[in-house]
């Protein structure tokens, strides 16, 4: 599952923008500014960013600059309207890692995007093999040894997510966001329910551990 984060001030191309990413099968947050971007990273793991230059507040040689001072390898893609050298010059200094001008084709921005995130051996990989466990994205099945394990549509995104980045520790907020939707009624200690009813159905598979860390949330540790 790849997450993009579209960092665009003009409302309709933002919309356009995260609509086409995602009929190519993406992940995509869209914010209209810098400050929204950051929030945004507070709570989602993104693959690639993709932003503005002239935006209000931080513009984005600046956003970039953060960011790149921050994480040296994800991919990021200017999107502006500024077409001149010195533009283009300062970005790729700052270590950008593409430059689109405006006007955009959508079908042009989602080959740059896949080429980027080829690039950055990044694959919107849709199954799973950690011993003897299998997962598959495409039909929300997970086989242990040769035995299907039967998984809700819930059950099998919040495992698969787990799996998907090990270690990483996941609130029950961010999974609530992800799952639930962000107009969800139901209360994050919902997610307690569900990893419980994982740990249960997996509790003869010794190849990975859900682990509860206290006061935030949950991962999964490979053993």
């Amino acid at each position: 599952m790849i997450h993009i984060l579209v960092v665009e001030d003009d409302v309709n191309l933002n919309q356009i923008i995260c609509t086409f990413l995602s009929s190519a099968g993406y992940f995509v947050t869209g914010c209209y500014n810098a400050a929204e971007a950051f929030d945004a990273m507070e709570t989602t793991m993104f693959n690639l960013i993709l932003t503005d230059i002239m935006m209000p507040g931080m513009d984005g040689f600046a956003f970039a600059e953060v960011i790149r001072d921050a994480d040296k390898v994800i991919p990021i893609m200017f999107l502006t309207a500024r077409e001149d050298m010195p533009a283009k010059q300062r970005g790729y200094r700052l270590g950008i890692d593409d430059y689109l001008v405006k006007p955009v084709e959508m079908d042009e921005l989602v080959l740059r995007v896949g080429a980027l995130l080829r690039r950055a051996n990044i694959t919107s990989s849709k199954r799973l093999s950690i011993g003897a466990l299998s997962l598959d994205a495409d039909e929300h099945s997970a086989y242990l040894a040769d035995a299907e394990i039967p998984l809700t549509v819930r059950e099998f995104d919040i495992l698969f997510k787990l799996l998907s980045y090990p270690k990483k520790t996941f609130t029950r907020t961010q999974l609530m966001d992800e799952f639930w939707g962000f107009d969800t009624e139901s209360s994050p200690r919902t997610v307690d329910v569900y990893i419980t009813k994982l740990r249960d159905k997996f509790s003869a598979c010794e190849d990975f551990e859900i682990v509860t860390i206290h006061g935030l949330g949950y991962k999964a540790v490979l053993k």
